[in-house]
């Protein structure tokens, strides 16, 4: 979640983008993936308390709420580029 809450001014992105050759689509893909493995490794967490190999209840409901905020984050993003998307059809040329 540190990762997706950073950002840097638009203009050094762009051309960092430009330069490696990274994508829109691939910054979503690994926005995805990232967000994927948060909530993987709290229901890891979650699964260990629940079966009582550890007893970090707070570590897990810590791990728990990040992953959901990722996760919402994340269909935030999803719906402005949705909206944009729609926007853009509806324009008239």
């Amino acid at each position: 979640m540190a990762k997706l809450g950073q950002s840097a001014p638009a203009p050094i992105a762009a051309q960092e983008d430009a330069a490696t050759g990274h994508s829109f689509s691939q910054a979503m893909v690994s926005a995805v993936r990232d967000v994927d493995q948060q909530n993987r490794l709290a229901a890891e967490k979650m699964t260990e308390v629940d079966s009582g190999q550890s007893d970090d209840l707070v570590g897990a409901m810590l791990m728990s709420q990040e992953a959901s905020l990722s996760f919402s984050m994340l269909m935030q993003v999803r719906n402005k580029v949705v909206g944009a998307v729609d926007d853009l059809i509806k324009m008239q040329l």
